[in-house]
């Protein structure tokens, strides 16, 4: 009778867990006792009881000689049902609380971002005093619906810098660079759409599109950018409408793309509706400037996007999209809609911040660290057995292939458990084959404790 119950509660749960995902919506019929009793190989009687278990509760209504029905509003959007269910240790969304909210204390060189002792606090304490004496408009009234022009100036000459042309009004400031891909989903994307991503890849790029309800199919990444052959046939079989990818330094491997392959890909699009979303979070990383995409195709079709919390502040939310003239004017209404007005006072802030004379010095010392901190780290780890898959030219994130047979999910539950966050690599990967690979931030991995609790989780 026990197990008989457990069968039941399990086809309870595969039920729920369709409607959660939304697979199952409201008035959808569900599959038929004896289809679902072949499907979950239990018997008839088995699901006749879960099915009027569920009835019971009001998840389910029936039909008499139609069948059994979704009863109620449709379920609320819950992330973690959307698509294979992944171990807590894997899970984008996991790994981005534990990074977030884990004790100070804690030892994260599996988190996204530089310490705070490593970012422009004296350059945001100077901002904030200047900021703090303007008039009171700028301290309490609505941004402009593109945002602060002195800003987006600044920008445009950044950007032209690097042989993007980008002019003032083809660049619209956002929330965050978050906030700039999901107004750039909702500009174009429909549920269903299919969207190519790196394989592996920034980790809430898959949480993000799973919000969004569309198809993500991931294309290998190699050390010189996508893999142009897979990319050429995920065109074809899977006419996708966006891919999503980083500028200059590639999240999670530290890559960077090659003249040759930006160009073979840019190829590759023009047969198709393809739009590419650059992210170039990471520019002042570089030590030499990567090719960038939306410099070749002029913002034809790639939309370049950016932000300032991995190198001024993440308390201070800012982005930016650059775009084509037409898609600005298309996506203004659409942050109008779902933001009203921008944060004026932010990007006050990030501007006088990032024009102060102190940034560029700053950025030149972060740089250094983080060489410094790329030499220490790969040596640690290649001392316990850890191998980067190449070493990054720049940037904080080091690649790393663990000792065969070694699941980096289960080396990530043991380390938690010491006070040590690591990155497990099939968090980044769409197609779940980087089960051996974490990601390390060097700049948070500076602590001997890290190496002596990864050395026992190798050992044990």
């Amino acid at each position: 009778m026990k197990r008989n119950g457990t069968r039941i509660h399990a086809v309870m749960g595969e039920v729920q867990s369709r409607i959660a995902s939304r697979t199952y919506t409201p008035g959808a019929r569900i599959p038929s006792v004896r289809a679902m009793a072949q499907a979950m190989q239990v018997s008839v009687s088995t699901v006749l009881e879960a099915y009027e278990r569920l009835m019971a509760e009001g998840v389910l209504n029936s039909r008499p000689g139609s069948g059994f029905y979704v009863a109620g509003p449709v379920a609320p959007l819950v992330l973690t049902e959307l698509g294979p269910r992944l171990d807590r240790e894997v899970d984008p969304l996991w790994i981005s609380r534990q990074s977030l909210v884990t004790a100070s204390d804690a030892l994260k060189p599996g988190c996204g971002w530089l310490p705070a002792s490593w970012m422009y606090e004296a350059g945001m304490r100077k901002a904030l005093r200047t900021v703090a004496r303007a008039e009171t408009l700028k301290l309490t009234d609505y941004a402009s619906p593109l945002g602060q022009p002195p800003l987006r100036q600044f920008l445009s000459r950044k950007l032209a810098s690097a042989g993007i042309e980008a002019p003032v009004e083809q660049i619209m400031l956002t929330d965050s660079g978050t906030h700039a891909i999901d107004l750039i989903c909702r500009f174009l994307l429909e549920p269903g759409d299919t969207v190519l991503v790196d394989d592996p890849c920034y980790f809430n790029f898959h949480a993000l599109l799973k919000a969004h309800r569309v198809n993500i199919v991931g294309i290998p990444y190699t050390a010189t950018g996508p893999d142009i052959e897979a990319f050429g046939a995920a065109l074809l079989a899977h006419a996708p409408r966006l891919y999503i990818t980083n500028a200059g330094v590639h999240n999670p491997t530290g890559a960077t793309l090659s003249a040759v392959t930006a160009h073979r890909l840019l190829k590759l699009a023009d047969s198709s509706s393809l739009v590419i979303v650059e992210d170039d979070i990471f520019a002042d990383f570089e030590n030499t400037p990567a090719p960038r995409l939306s410099a070749f195709d002029g913002l034809a079709r790639v939309i370049h996007i950016g932000s300032f919390s991995k190198t001024i502040s993440a308390s201070i939310r800012c982005g930016y999209i650059a775009a084509r003239s037409d898609w600005i004017e298309s996506l203004v209404d659409l942050k109008i809609a779902t933001t009203f007005g921008g944060g004026r006072l932010a990007a006050d802030i990030i501007h006088q911040a990032i024009t102060d004379g102190g940034y560029r010095k700053h950025m030149e010392g972060v740089r250094l660290r983080l060489a410094e901190g790329m030499d220490s780290t790969v040596a640690r780890l290649r001392a316990i057995g850890i191998t980067p898959w190449m070493t990054p030219r720049s940037g904080m994130y080091v690649w790393c292939q663990l000792p065969q047979g070694t699941d980096a999910a289960a080396l990530a539950r043991a380390c938690l458990h010491e006070g040590v966050l690591l990155a497990p690599g099939n968090a980044f990967s769409q197609s779940m084959t980087a089960g051996d690979f974490l990601r390390f931030n060097v700049a948070q991995s500076g602590d001997a404790k890290i190496y002596e609790v990864l050395k026992r989780a190798l050992n044990a």
